[in-house]
């Protein structure tokens, strides 16, 4: 109810007013059952204008801080990460992905979309990265449609690290669905649990992350974006001025 209420009643019809945002191809989107809607990922916006474009709720998974916060920032947090279908998991542990993976099976059993993000991270400079695979093994768990979506221009609206939103035009654009039939059913009963397992991951990857490439027009990165925020944040750290020690200290207490 509450997703309803966000999306024709509160947030909804100011972002269509202020940014007029269009989408294209929804057709693709099959009118009842399961759908894996899987999209790049450029700002924190994505997660705002895609489901506001999507003619039926997507759900998506998103760390369980989102919803346990105190006072009126927390509880703020928590209303519109559910107002906009977001599901709470885990993500600390050993068996995060466990967690992760059998909760989206669980909503596309029941008939649900879920919304998944290849890359697993925000892109730095708008370039698309190397895919994870936990949408592949999703797709081929659940059997489902797979539908790409491309998003651009909400790297201009919110910009990693931007709180206040910018006025510029929004596109959502819905492919038809992708068609992994060959590796599903007997295939990929077979392949689990086995060395083959990783290559036909891969492969179901590699394919949903080179359809984002032609939709969005974007450049390629064989790399996975955390590794390249990793790289990035070490060469901050290597270049910063030495902490006094008196720092250094506060802050190793701190972390403990």
């Amino acid at each position: 109810m509450f997703y309803g209420l966000l999306k024709r009643g509160l947030i909804g019809p100011a972002v269509h007013v202020v940014f007029r945002p269009q989408a294209v191809g929804v057709e693709h989107i099959p009118e009842s059952g399961p759908v894996l809607l899987v999209a790049n990922h450029q700002s924190f916006s994505d997660s705002i204008f895609m489901p506001l474009l999507t003619p039926r709720p997507v759900k998506f998974l998103a760390k369980a801080e989102y919803f346990t916060g105190v006072g009126i920032k927390g509880r703020l947090s928590a209303g519109f990460f559910k107002g906009v279908g977001s599901v709470p998991i885990d993500r600390s542990g050993a068996r995060a992905a466990d967690a992760a993976l059998k909760t989206a099976l669980r909503l596309l059993d029941q008939g649900q979309i879920v919304g998944l993000y290849p890359e697993g991270t925000r892109s730095l400079d708008g370039r698309l990265y190397k895919g994870r695979t936990g949408a592949a093994r999703i797709a081929l768990t659940a059997g489902c449609p797979v539908v790409p979506c491309a998003i651009s221009g909400t790297e201009k609206v919110q910009p990693t690290g931007k709180m206040m939103p910018k006025v510029h035009p929004v596109t959502v654009v819905f492919g038809p669905p992708l068609d992994f039939s060959r590796y599903t059913g007997a295939l990929w009963d077979t392949v689990q649990d086995t060395e083959n397992e990783h290559t036909v991951l891969r492969a179901v990857t590699d394919e949903i992350m080179n359809t984002l490439m032609d939709m969005t027009g974007r450049e390629y990165v064989d790399r996975y974006a955390s590794d390249v925020k990793k790289d990035k944040d070490k060469d901050k750290g290597d270049r910063a001025p030495a902490a006094p020690a008196e720092a250094l200290e506060t802050a190793d207490s701190a972390e403990d």
